[in-house]
């Protein structure tokens, strides 16, 4: 919990004490021993990281934490040991004392798509929703916002932002083992919420949309990125069974649909910045992720579809401001 209490007392100076204490209870309960199978064996690889101070940390043109020379050849070697037992690593890519972690998906790709776009993070207090394991937030930090929180209910990510924190030693950016569900109602509080590949998951699309404006205060944007599909106003895929092997989602929406969805929902300033097919070089299996991927989720004889036959991904960045 120490590394969550530079958060509560932020929270608490905003007059925000109530959910700094429903934040506390949900850290508790969502990382407590029992929480996840392997909980025991993450927080044994976290106390067994060697303990040495960063000689250098870069989070604005990359996520760079020491130099090679900063530990010994054991320490390295021991540190290597480590970080497997955090795997599948899919968002990064990061450099840990010399040590490239080649994740699934290069998430500075996107970044580097959406940074130009976007309101300037100086001084905002942001929100990154389904943020996995924090590597935007990092890159946020790193753009000089004043406070984020990414949340993500997936444990194996959260212990991976501990990881790095354990030698960031932020105190502006924190990783939440929760939902948007669990926030509190009309929040209100953020300059900047993001939500990146997360929309296709809600059974509920206009649910979602609406969670998010009230996170945000009053001219507050919105950076929300999402799987569309070519089409006109109306047009939306909805899968029969799977798409690209998952099993949950629901709502690919043309690039015209998802602008009137937002503006339905009370927003501003609508407008799609990005459109970008996600290529084999950008979502990938690597030594550090294992598991299937984007490769293994394409029809071998025709990259242009899923293995099911739909069109394949296609991911747009939206912008829009709050009421």
């Amino acid at each position: 919990m120490t590394h969550y209490q530079a958060l509560f007392d932020y929270l608490i100076s905003a007059q925000q004490q109530p959910w700094a204490q429903q934040l506390q209870q949900i850290i508790e309960t969502n990382l407590a021993d029992n929480a996840h199978g392997k909980m025991h064996q993450w927080q044994q690889a976290l106390t067994a990281l060697p303990v040495v101070t960063a000689s250098h940390i870069d989070l604005k043109s990359q996520v760079e934490i020491g130099k090679a020379d900063d530990l010994t050849a054991e320490q390295h070697a021991h540190f290597l040991q480590q970080l497997i037992h955090f795997h599948p690593w899919r968002k990064g890519p990061y450099r840990l004392f010399g040590i490239d972690i080649d994740t699934e998906w290069r998430s500075d790709w996107k970044w580097q798509r959406l940074l130009p776009h976007i309101q300037p993070l100086a001084g905002r207090r942001v929100l990154d929703v389904g943020g996995g394991n924090g590597y935007h937030g990092w890159r946020m930090q790193g753009e000089d916002a004043e406070l984020v929180i990414g949340i993500d209910p997936t444990l194996v990510f959260v212990m991976q932002y501990q990881l790095m924190q354990r030698y960031i030693q932020s105190d502006k950016h924190f990783v939440i083992p929760t939902g948007i569900e669990s926030l509190p109602e009309n929040l209100a509080f953020f300059d900047t919420v993001f939500s990146m590949g997360v929309l296709y998951h809600r059974r509920s699309p206009v649910d979602h949309l609406y969670d998010l404006r009230a996170c945000l205060r009053s001219g507050g944007e919105l950076v929300l990125e999402t799987l569309v599909i070519d089409g006109d106003l109306g047009d939306t895929l909805m899968p029969e069974n799977r798409y690209a092997k998952m099993r949950n989602v629901w709502f690919l929406p043309s690039i015209p649909t998802m602008i009137l969805w937002l503006q339905r929902c009370g927003f501003n300033d609508v407008r799609c910045v990005d459109v970008d097919i996600t290529s084999l070089d950008e979502q990938r299996r690597t030594e550090w992720m294992t598991f299937e991927s984007l490769a293994d989720f394409l029809d071998p004889n025709d990259t242009t579809k899923t293995i099911e036959g739909y069109p394949a991904p296609k991911r747009a960045i939206f912008l829009a401001t709050a009421p």
